[in-house]
């Protein structure tokens, strides 16, 4: 099928058109008028060359030609109007070492026109999207390269005919810019892909070409940056290209926004929404069913991002939550979230997140997969509301981020969007649907944000003292103490020695403050790990990860070589931390991380005065890739004899969208100790939508102890492989996704014997409410070389073999009530284990008041023994406003015989200065008075944030 069809424009109408836009045209980025005859199609030798296919549908690529030759024929209708024909543009093309036909990139086209001594190029795209389509075209000036007119054009695919018809009297008349939509079969009006607002007048705001030229940023000019489409020229403030990138332009503003939420400054009208989200749920590439329009702008202190969500059901919008940080912001209300690519290095970024009542979180993304949500910068957000919706306005200083050299800058941008009623997900650029959720991680897929001057960061410092004053008991210190008051102080400071380079020291750390953590309950026969929340260990943290393994959580039994907790904490007592430092940052293509701390000795532990040590060092390669050097040392080791080294090669590469590689090579050196210690591991992770891969296998020797990281296990040879297959089943309305995994684990010691198998089995369904539903089969084989204690219970040498059954089902976060539960029996060593779980459980009572419960129970029947372990656990939030909140952390125990109170008000009284009051208390269940006092704390903290 071609895209021609009979005459329909006639040569008077198009005569009257190219009259008109000779007496009206103007170049795009100048209000001066020009001459008619400077700017006249009639009487100048015109290329037209065929549309790019920008939606990478193969079906419709015969529409590019079509266009083409339509176009061509109205011209060439006209008088005086001289149309390059065929012919020439071949020869110009083979000329140049071009291909003879098809589409070409903005570039060649210029080319082409030139070598054929043409003084005008119109050239376009298209994408379809369903049963839309949306062709954008434009006149540019070839001697100049100047796009001197453009118009976008969106319909339905079934109409195209009529659309071609309506592009160039757009081209040429001042008034078409933008055509409406057309009446869908039956008379219905589609939404068309984006918008349908005729464009701001010429000259509504002011072209900054200096913002623009970023060919003069240090090795960051756009002309060095492969596939990036060209600068939006005036009034546009987005580009696509065929290959799905984008251009964001910023616009500076000449006074701050007013953060208020009601979008009523002159930007929002002057300056054109960028717009055009596409949905990666439930239909990957498909354009989002409600409207985001966002507005990037900045001053000289801030960067601002704005936005107007358009609801067709205002009334089902889902905003649970006021605090910040808190877990329903990003899970289970409708929210906002932007990123910056700041250093432009298309692997790293920070992302800032925003529901409708203005709750925020944040959090930094290492190397496209590492997230840390426990970064929090200074930034400040309102939201509002209208008639149709609900509006965000956003302003994140400067100076909370670190960026390139350079006054003007080139960043990632992209912007997710969650509309919990309609469990619907959509991006600014395209997503691959196997990462959904987790989109804003790939930032090599963002926007390229262009336009912005950022102030000098270099010398930027901040001095952040404290105060504390506390009222302590502790039942197991010696001598015990009751009742004792004290007062202490400390210091943190941050200085940006260059704009990419940051030096942080503290003095006397404290961290009263930090949440207490959530108890475990463990019966296995290792180790649990606990997740860092300390804010000095926070900013930055997954600069150290090692391997391709997180440093926020435990991957199974991969080590992991720097382990933050391992720092001012001993047998879960904190050990005072008396002074330290670290610098973190880049330098060209490395990224540069190296700390040090000095802990004291703390009597009941039994802790020495220690120095830790870290240094790590990772040089980017490739589209994602990267390899890197670790070091670590701690002069004194836990049981007080000698110090310890870790030392490790990784690399990380990926490839595609999906195609993970994660290799080390590490070994550790402790005094005194035999040397089977290194360890290695080999793993690739192919995680598409459909499919999933994994092939691994790891190695840890016996000795191998890093005393600033976590092992969960030595000792092992692990082969591991996973296979999955996860369809979207179109006959079933209710299921989004099936999701069938088989896997195997094979776990032999050094000396070759098998210790662990295991075999799982997993069926899984993803409703398109967003509830889940999974079943899993599990056959254990265990090899106890050493008798093995489990909650009090000893299971001696030998091999065992067990069977589990599990059902887990959980509800959507968007619900009133939400959680997990989960039920699960089956042999078990020698015996018998039936446990039921209540996790991640949140009643949303109001906006402002929630409550997480959780309860585990476990009933475990052996040969040896049998014992019954209750966990229970609720958080209580009450918040006042988005920078006040108290909280009750309230946890039972069985196992540890303890019940325990963390209960904390915090409130933010200017940004980044914060007051503290906190009670801490656990009590002993099994004394022999009920229940008895262990150690109990008040503590009142103080901080403030002096910035230069």
């Amino acid at each position: 099928m071609r895209a021609v069809r009979n005459r329909s424009l006639s040569t008077a109408r198009v005569g009257l058109l190219l009259s008109v836009w000779m007496a009206t045209a103007t170049p795009a980025q100048s209000q001066q008028p020009v001459s008619a005859s400077e700017h006249s199609l009639a009487g100048a030798r015109t290329v037209v060359l065929p549309f790019r296919n920008i939606s990478g549908d193969t079906d419709t690529d015969w529409i590019g030609n079509g266009i083409a030759e339509v176009l061509s024929s109205d011209l060439g209708a006209m008088a005086d109007t001289e149309v390059v024909s065929r012919n020439a543009l071949t020869t110009a093309r083979i000329g140049l070492g071009l291909p003879e036909a098809g589409a070409l990139s903005r570039t060649d086209a210029l080319a082409v026109g030139r070598h054929a001594g043409a003084r005008w190029l119109i050239e376009g795209a298209y994408q379809r999207v369903g049963p839309q389509i949306r062709i954008t075209a434009q006149i540019i000036d070839c001697p100049t390269g100047e796009v001197v007119r453009g118009t976008r054009i969106d319909g339905l695919l079934e109409g195209l005919f009529a659309l071609q018809d309506r592009i160039l009297p757009a081209l040429v008349s001042r008034e078409g810019m933008v055509a409406a939509p057309v009446q869908a079969s039956g008379g219905a009006t589609l939404p068309p892909i984006n918008d349908t607002e005729l464009a701001p007048p010429a000259g509504s705001i002011p072209a900054r070409p200096s913002a623009l030229a970023v060919a003069s940023v240090p090795g960051v000019g756009l002309a060095s940056i492969p596939g990036v489409p060209p600068i939006p020229i005036h009034p546009e403030t987005i580009t696509r290209d065929g290959s799905g990138n984008a251009t964001i332009r910023a616009v500076q503003l000449t006074a701050p926004l007013r953060l208020d939420g009601q979008l009523d400054e002159a930007i929002y009208s002057s300056v054109r929404s960028i717009s055009d989200f596409i949905q990666v749920e439930p239909l990957a590439g498909v354009a989002a069913t409600e409207k985001t329009e966002v507005w990037v702008s900045f001053d000289d202190d801030n960067v601002y991002v704005s936005f107007r969500c358009w609801e067709s059901r205002p009334d089902r919008l889902v905003a649970t939550e006021m605090r910040r940080d808190g877990s329903a912001i990003f899970g289970g209300d409708d929210s906002i979230l932007f990123m910056f690519d700041t250093y432009y290095d298309r692997r790293n970024s920070v992302a800032f997140t925003v529901n409708a009542l203005g709750a925020r979180m944040d959090g930094q993304v290492t190397n496209e997969s590492q997230y840390s949500g426990d970064w929090n910068p200074i930034w400040d957000v309102r939201a509002g509301r209208f008639e149709d919706g609900w509006t965000l306005e956003a302003a994140v200083p400067f100076k909370s981020l670190r960026y390139r050299p350079g006054r003007e800058q080139v960043w990632g941008f992209n912007v997710r969007r969650s509309n919990r009623w309609k469990n619907e997900i959509s991006y600014l650029t395209r997503i691959p649907a196997a990462r959904a959720n987790l989109g804003h991680h790939l930032a090599s897929l963002a926007a390229t944000l262009v336009g912005l001057e950022a102030p000098s960061g270099s010398n930027n410092l901040e001095v952040k003292p404290y105060a504390t004053s506390d009222l302590t008991t502790d039942v197991h210190a010696s001598p015990p103490t009751s009742n004792i008051p004290d007062a202490d102080a400390g210091v943190d400071v941050k200085y940006g020695i260059t704009q990419n380079l940051t030096t942080d020291f503290t003095y006397n750390t404290d961290f009263a403050q930090v949440e207490a953590d959530e108890q475990q309950v463990n019966l296995t026969r290792f180790s649990l790990f606990f997740p860092e929340k300390r804010e000095f260990f926070l900013e930055n943290q997954g600069l150290f990860g090692f391997g391709g393994v997180p440093v926020t959580r435990a991957t199974g039994d991969v080590p992991i070589l720097f382990y933050s907790r391992r720092i001012g904490l001993l047998d879960r007592r904190s050990v005072p931390i008396r002074a330290g430092g670290r610098l973190t940052g880049r330098l060209g293509g490395f990224s540069l991380g190296a700390l040090s701390i000095r802990t004291d000795e703390e009597a009941v532990s039994g802790a020495q005065p220690t120095n830790f040590s870290v240094v790590r060092v990772r040089r980017d390669l490739l589209r994602r890739s990267a390899i890197g050097l670790i070091m670590t040392h701690r002069s004194v080791r836990p049981e007080g004899e000698g110090s310890n080294y870790a030392y490790g090669i990784d690399g990380t590469f990926a490839f595609f969208d999906d195609l993970n590689i994660n290799t080390y090579w590490a070994r550790t050196y402790t005094e005194g100790r035999p040397k089977d210690d290194t360890s290695y591991r080999a793993q690739l992770d192919y995680a598409g939508d459909r499919y999933g891969v994994q092939a691994e296998h790891l190695a840890v020797g016996e000795d191998f102890k890093p005393e600033v990281g976590y092992v969960r296990r030595n000792d092992l040879r692990r082969s591991f492989g996973l296979l999955r297959f996860s369809p979207r089943p179109a006959f079933l309305q209710a299921v989004r996704k099936f999701s069938w995994t088989g896997s195997i684990a094979y776990v032999e010691n050094g000396a070759g014997r098998l210790e662990t198998r295991e075999l799982e089995g997993v069926f899984g369904t993803e409703f398109e409410s967003g509830d889940q539903l999974t079943l899993a089969y599990v056959d254990t084989y265990e090899f106890l070389p050493r008798p093995s204690r489990i909650s009090g219970v000893t299971l001696p040498i030998g091999d065992y073999n067990f069977t589990t059954g599990r059902l887990d089902f959980s509800f959507a976060r968007n619900r009133k009530v939400s959680g997990n539960l989960a039920a699960e029996y089956g042999t078990f060593y020698n015996g018998h284990k039936a446990t039921f779980s209540a996790s991640r459980g949140r009643m949303n009572v109001t906006p402002q008041f929630s409550v997480e419960p959780s309860y585990s129970l476990s009933r475990v029947d052996l040969v040896e023994g049998s014992f019954t372990t209750h966990l229970l656990g609720s958080r209580i939030t009450y918040t006042m406003s988005p920078s006040m909140f108290a909280s009750a952390l309230l946890q039972y125990n069985s196992s540890d015989e303890s019940i325990a109170a963390n209960i904390r008000f915090r409130w933010e009284y200017i940004p980044g200065s914060e007051l503290f009051v906190v009670f801490n208390e656990q009590r002993d269940t099994d004394a022999r008075v009920f229940p008895a006092l262990a150690n109990r704390a008040v503590i009142v903290k103080i901080n403030r944030l002096f910035r230069f």
